[in-house]
C-alpha cells in the first residue's frame, strides 16, 4: 500500500514540471472574418502570416464572412473559451460583416444591433433577438479572462484606401466600437489599433502598389498583402501604439517596420 502511495506521489511530482512548462509558453489565438482566416488564392488573409513575427504558438480560428454576432451564434467564441489556458492571449478582430440592419426580412445573420451598449433589435427574419457589436464582443473578453487569459480586441483591417486612385482613411464605426470594447472590459483587455496602423502602411506604399495589394476586390488582400498586414499590426504590438498588450513581449527580433 505504502509503495502504491509514493509511486501516485512521485508521479504527481513529476507532473507537475511538465503543466507549469505548458503555461510557461502560451499560445495565441484569433478570432475574426475572412481578412484574418486562411482563405484560398488569390486571396489570403494576415493570420496565417503572424507567426513570422512572433514567438509563440499561432491557433488561427478566424473563419469567412463571419461577425461578431454570428461568431457567437454558432459557438466559434465557446470553442476557443474551451481551449484557453492560463496566460493564453485571444486577439478579437471584427468588423467586416457586423453592419447593415438585423430589422429586414432579409436578415443576414451577422448584423448587429446598432448602438454600443445593452441596446436590443429583434431580426426580422428568425425573431432572434439581437445584440450590440460590443455587446458580443465584451461577452467573449471576458469569458477568456475569465480563464485566465487575456484579450487584444483588435480594430478591423481597412478596405483598400487608394480605390480608384483617390485616398480615403475614413474609418467604419467599428474602429472606435471596438475601442470601446477593450476599455469597457477594463484589466485583461488591451486594444490594437490595426485599422489605422493598416493605413498608415498603405499611404506610405502609395497608389500603385497598394492597389496591386487587392486582386479581385477592396477588402481582401493577396497573400501579400495578408503579410505586410499582419507586420502593421505586430508593428503597432511592439511600439505600445495604443498602450501595452500581452503580445509585445513576444515579438520577434528585429520587429517589422511597415509604416
Amino acid at each position: 500500500m505504502l509503495a502504491h502511495v509514493l509511486l501516485a506521489l512521485v508521479a504527481g511530482v513529476s507532473a507537475n514540471p511538465v503543466d507549469t512548462a505548458k503555461r510557461a509558453t502560451p499560445t495565441v489565438y484569433l478570432a475574426g472574418d475572412s481578412t484574418m482566416a486562411k482563405t484560398s488564392s488569390p486571396h489570403d488573409g494576415w493570420g496565417p502570416y503572424l507567426s513570422k513575427y512572433i514567438s509563440i504558438p499561432v491557433v488561427n480560428k478566424a473563419i469567412s464572412g463571419r461577425s461578431a454576432r454570428s461568431f457567437t451564434n454558432e459557438n466559434r467564441f465557446a470553442e476557443i473559451e474551451k481551449l484557453v489556458a492560463p496566460g493564453d492571449i485571444v486577439v478579437i478582430e471584427f468588423g467586416h460583416n457586423d453592419g447593415s440592419s438585423p430589422n429586414s426580412a432579409n436578415d443576414n445573420g451577422r448584423s448587429a444591433c446598432p448602438g454600443t451598449g445593452s441596446e436590443m433589435c429583434k431580426s426580422g427574419k428568425t425573431g432572434e433577438t439581437v445584440y450590440t457589436f460590443n455587446y458580443y464582443v465584451e461577452k467573449a473578453a471576458r469569458a477568456f479572462i475569465a480563464k485566465g487569459a487575456e484579450v487584444i480586441v483588435s480594430s478591423q483591417t481597412p478596405n483598400n484606401v487608394w480605390e480608384g486612385g483617390k485616398f480615403n482613411g475614413s474609418p467604419s464605426r467599428f474602429v472606435a466600437y471596438a475601442a470601446s470594447a477593450a476599455k469597457n472590459v477594463g484589466r485583461g483587455a488591451s486594444f490594437v489599433d490595426h485599422f489605422q496602423a493598416t493605413v498608415n502602411m498603405m499611404t506610405k506604399l502609395g497608389n500603385a502598389r497598394t492597389n496591386a495589394l487587392f486582386p479581385k476586390d477592396h477588402t481582401h488582400t493577396s497573400p501579400e498583402g495578408g503579410d505586410l498586414v499582419a507586420q502593421a499590426f505586430v508593428q503597432a504590438v511592439n511600439i505600445a501604439w495604443n498602450g501595452t498588450t500581452p503580445l509585445k513581449a513576444h515579438v520577434k527580433s528585429p520587429s517589422p517596420v511597415v509604416f
